[in-house]
This record gives structure tokens, C-alpha cells and sequence, in this order.
């Protein structure tokens, strides 16, 4: 009999209430606990993470101190980081059942394989950019989800509660040949694209990460973000 390997899931939160009824109920029954981080939110977010069964926390705002909260406070042997307008595809806990399983995957994370939920030409165009940046740079960001052992997680020291590019800091620590991009979707709502302008916020996002890598504290760089 192969041992139950156990799974959480950790999703930050803050204001999601529009998308995060159908995060949640792609997640039903693929894990052994979900907790959701709320940041403050002052819509329905909380009430509908509870109705889905999830755990709420409270933590500070900023999406690395909402993640370090949820590390601290996930039980599984595994887990999963999550944004909470990215939805998985359907195949997600079998191909995830598949990498937990290994035994060599205990020291190497996995991501997700990006796609937003537009059909418009423009989105196709940003899929490719972030293929690119995921599988040659070895950069994923956070709307790729993580999947880590606890143990590993651990070793690295975790999420930091940095206020921007606090995925791209764990990722750099876990380093490209440790990351592995699974066989399966994580839909990212395209909402934030479509109000910002399809190519202003990417353009933005590259230059973030130019500064960021060239030594910019991220505090610095969070005023340049927003």
C-alpha cells in the first residue's frame, strides 16, 4: 500500500471575492487542507473561502508576508502556493500526486505551465513571453503556483516578507535545475491585463525584475510597481 502523502495549500488573498469561488472549487478534494491568508479584505473573500471549507488566517498585508504566515501555518508534508485568481486545470492532482510522489522531488519544486482565461491574441502573446522567462531564464512568478516539500521549504528558509518579487527571490534560492514546470495549467485571470493595457503592465514586469536583479531593495521597487 503506497502511504498517503499529505498536501496543503496556501492562497494569499486580498479582495478576491471575484475570482476566489472558482479557485477554490477546482482545489475540492485534492487536498488535505486549503488556508487562505487574507490581507485585509474588504469584500466577500473571507466569507466565501469559509463557505469552500478553507482556513482562514489574518495576516499584515503584502503578498511575502502572507505567504511566510501561510508556510508557517501549513501542516502538510507538501504544499502548494496558490494565487487566488489562478485557477489549476483539471488534471492538476494527478500530475501532482505523480511529483509528490517521487522520492527524488523531496529536494526540487515544481510550477505550473501559465495561461490566462482571455482568448484574445494578446494573451497568447504574454504566455509565450512568460514560457520563455519560466523555462530559459528559470523565472517563474508566484501566478505559476509552487509546489515544495515542507522539508525543502524549510531548508531554504521560505517565503520572505518582502512587499514585491518575493516569488522571484524563493525561486532564485531553489535555482533552475531544481525546478521542474509540470504537465498542467494554471489560469491566471487576465482582468488585471485588460484594465492596465496588454502590454504596459509586462513591460513594467521586466523592468521590476531588471532593477530587482541589479540590487534595487524591493521596498524601492514596490513604489515603482504600484
Amino acid at each position: 500500500m503506497i502511504a498517503h502523502i499529505s498536501l496543503s495549500i496556501v492562497i494569499p488573498a486580498l479582495n478576491a471575492a471575484q475570482t476566489m469561488r472558482s479557485t477554490l472549487v477546482a482545489l475540492q478534494g485534492g487536498a488535505d487542507e486549503i488556508l487562505v491568508i487574507d490581507g485585509g479584505s474588504t469584500d466577500g473573500t473571507v466569507d466565501i473561502a469559509k463557505s469552500a471549507g478553507a482556513v482562514v488566517n489574518v495576516s499584515d498585508s503584502g503578498r511575502g508576508a502572507q505567504l511566510q504566515l501561510g508556510g508557517q501555518k501549513a501542516t502538510g508534508a507538501w504544499l502548494l502556493f496558490l494565487h487566488a485568481d489562478t485557477k489549476l486545470g483539471d488534471n492538476w492532482g494527478e500530475v501532482v500526486c505523480s511529483f509528490m510522489s517521487d522520492p527524488k522531488n523531496r529536494a526540487r519544486a515544481a510550477v505550473f505551465r501559465f495561461a490566462l482565461d482571455d482568448p484574445s491574441p494578446q494573451a497568447r502573446r504574454i504566455e509565450k513571453l512568460v514560457h520563455w522567462r519560466s523555462n530559459v531564464l528559470g523565472l517563474p512568478y508566484g501566478d505559476q503556483a509552487l509546489l515544495i516539500s515542507r522539508e525543502y521549504y524549510d531548508m531554504l528558509g521560505g517565503y520572505r516578507p518582502m512587499p514585491l518579487m518575493e516569488d522571484v527571490d524563493i525561486v532564485r534560492r531553489i535555482g533552475k535545475k531544481n525546478l521542474t514546470a509540470l504537465d498542467a495549467l494554471a489560469v491566471t485571470s487576465a482582468e488585471r491585463y485588460r484594465q492596465g493595457g496588454w502590454w504596459r503592465r509586462p513591460l513594467r514586469n521586466v523592468f521590476c525584475l531588471s532593477l530587482y536583479l541589479l540590487g534595487v531593495p524591493p521596498l524601492l521597487l514596490n513604489k515603482v510597481y504600484r
